[in-house]
C-alpha cells in the first residue's frame, strides 16, 4: 500500500525524510505546496494513502481517484479543506486527523498575539523603523481576564501561560470540563467579562460562524480577540465592523476566512489588527510531532490492511 505526500513544502519534506524508517510503507514526497485539486486524479493514481497539508479535496474530484482509500490530514481542521463525512459515504475514503502535535506551539503563538495586541509592539517597531517615535499606551495584562472559547489541549496550554502572568482564566467548552485554576462559565458570562477572548474551537458544522454578529456585540467593549483556530469560526464581516466601530479593541489573527489573505482585504488596512499567516504551529518540535503522527497513521493503515 503506497502513500504520497501531495503538497510538501521544503521543511515538511525534510522532516518526512528524516523520520521515515526503512520498514515504513513507501511514501512519495511531491514537493509542490501549491497543487490544484484538478491535478489530484493524475497525481494520486496508484496511491491508496494521501498525506495532505493544505490542499482542497473536493468530493467530486476524489470520485475521480479510484485508488485512494485514506487521506491523512496534517492537523485537526480537515473540514476547512474537504467534507470527511461525504468522502466516506460517497467515495469510501476515510479521513484521519492529527491532534495534539502542536498544542504548546499554537498556545505560545496565541500568547504572543495577545501580548502584541495589548502592547502594540509590532506597530511601534514598524513606526520606529520609519523614523517615528510613538510611545503607545498599552494594556497591562496582569490582573486582566482571559476567556478561552473552547478548551482542548491548546486551550489548556493557553490557560497555563496566562495563569503564569497573573491573569484570571475563564473558559467555556461545548462539553463539561474541569481544570485547575480555570473557572468554567456560561458563554454569555465569558463574552461579557473577558478582556481577551482567545478562540480554541475545532471547526465543524456546529462551530462554523460560532462567534456571530450577536456574540461579538455581547463581548466587553474594547476587548482583544485572538484567533489561532480557524477563520470560519468567526463572522469575519461582523468582526471587521466591530473593529471599525471600536466594539472590539483589537483582533490578533493567525487564521482567516480566505487564505492567503487577499490583496486589498479590509483587515490589512485596519490599524487595530495583528496579522500572521497561519503559522502558529510552525516550530521544529511541532513539525516532528506532526510528521511522526502522519507516518504512524500510514503504518497503522497498512497493518490493518484497509
Amino acid at each position: 500500500m503506497r502513500a504520497i505526500f501531495v503538497d510538501a513544502n521544503p521543511s515538511l519534506a525534510a522532516v518526512t525524510e528524516k523520520l521515515h524508517r526503512k520498514d515504513d510503507p513507501p511514501v512519495t514526497i511531491h514537493r509542490d505546496p501549491d497543487i490544484r485539486p484538478a491535478d489530484l486524479p493524475a497525481l494520486l493514481k496508484g496511491y491508496a494513502i494521501a498525506i495532505d497539508d493544505h490542499t482542497q479535496f473536493p468530493t467530486a474530484v476524489v470520485k475521480q481517484c479510484p485508488d485512494l482509500k485514506h487521506i491523512v490530514f496534517l492537523g485537526t481542521g480537515a473540514h476547512s479543506y474537504m467534507n470527511p463525512e461525504e468522502l466516506e459515504a460517497e467515495c469510501g475514503v476515510l479521513v484521519h486527523i492529527i491532534k495534539g502535535y502542536g498544542d504548546t506551539a499554537v498556545a505560545e503563538h496565541a500568547f504572543a498575539l495577545m501580548w502584541d495586541a495589548a502592547r502594540q509592539t509590532a506597530a511601534m517597531d514598524a513606526a520606529v523603523r520609519r523614523g517615528q517615535w510613538p510611545r503607545t499606551v498599552g494594556m497591562q495584562l496582569t490582573g486582566k481576564t482571559v476567556g478561552l472559547l473552547g478548551f482542548g489541549g491548546i486551550g489548556a496550554e493557553m490557560a497555563r501561560l496566562c495563569a503564569g502572568i497573573g491573569m484570571r482564566v475563564l473558559a467555556w467548552n461545548r462539553t463539561p470540563k474541569a481544570h485547575p485554576g480555570v473557572e468554567f462559565v456560561p458563554l454569555e458570562r465569558l463574552l461579557a467579562e473577558s478582556d481577551v477572548l482567545s478562540i480554541h474551537l475545532l471547526l465543524n458544522d456546529e462551530t462554523r460562524g460560532f462567534l456571530s454578529r450577536e456574540r461579538i456585540a455581547a463581548m466587553r467593549r474594547g476587548a482583544i480577540l485572538v484567533n489561532t483556530a480557524r477563520g470560519a469560526i468567526v463572522d469575519e464581516a461582523a468582526m471587521i465592523e466591530a473593529l471599525e466601530a471600536g466594539q472590539l479593541g483589537h483582533a490578533a489573527l493567525d487564521v482567516f476566512a480566505e487564505e492567503p489573505l487577499p490583496e486589498g482585504h479590509r483587515l490589512r488596512r485596519l490599524p487595530n489588527t495583528t496579522l500572521t499567516p497561519h503559522a502558529a504551529f510552525r516550530t521544529p518540535e511541532a513539525s516532528d510531532n506532526l510528521m511522526e503522527a502522519a507516518l504512524e497513521h500510514c503504518r497503522r493503515i497498512v497493518r490493518e490492511g484497509r
